[in-house]
């Protein structure tokens, strides 16, 4: 590892990358950490009539309007109760401020590409397009997202409708 670093950044840079990791019930993800740019805590939002149920609504953050999706409806895995734990991750993807709400999150890891596995493919039943692989760091399995095609998938186009509502 040592002879990498005295190599040059771009070796290190290239070898391994961070994480934010954040959980979701009993699963733990990972999403790419340049894909963040702050973690608040949840507050209140203002809702957005005809949004889908996962949009939870909108935040005035320092005179921007962000909406924010909540990840456990997003991925169905049923209601949550907000807690103390509960924070809003704020993503900046292609120019584009948006928030995600999880349960909480765990802490920022490095891994390289040798430590990801690829998704299995489930076929038709479930679309594994934004999962970029698995991986296990001591006894944890982490599900790591492609926020960024998460994101400017379908929900991008409901992002820019909230944008245009609330205009």
């Amino acid at each position: 590892m040592n002879d990498e670093r005295r190599e040059g950044s771009a070796v290190a840079t290239d070898s391994a990358r961070e994480y934010l990791t954040f959980t979701l019930g009993e699963e733990e993800y990972g999403i790419d950490i340049l894909k963040v740019q702050e973690i608040r805590g949840y507050d209140a939002v203002t809702k957005i009539a005809n949004s889908p149920d996962f949009i939870k609504g909108v935040i005035n953050m320092r005179g921007i309007i962000v909406p924010i999706i909540d990840m456990r409806l997003k991925f169905h895995l049923g209601q949550v109760e907000y807690n103390e734990f509960t924070v809003v991750i704020i993503l900046n993807i292609s120019g584009r401020i948006m928030g995600v709400v999880v349960d909480g999150v765990s802490d920022v890891i490095a891994l390289r590409g040798d430590q990801i596995r690829p998704a299995p493919e489930f076929g038709s039943v479930l679309d594994t397009a934004y999962i970029d692989g698995l991986a296990t760091l001591d006894e944890r399995m982490i599900i790591m997202v492609d926020i960024e095609k998460l994101m400017t998938s379908q929900e991008m186009g409901l992002v820019d409708q909230t944008h245009l509502a609330v205009a």
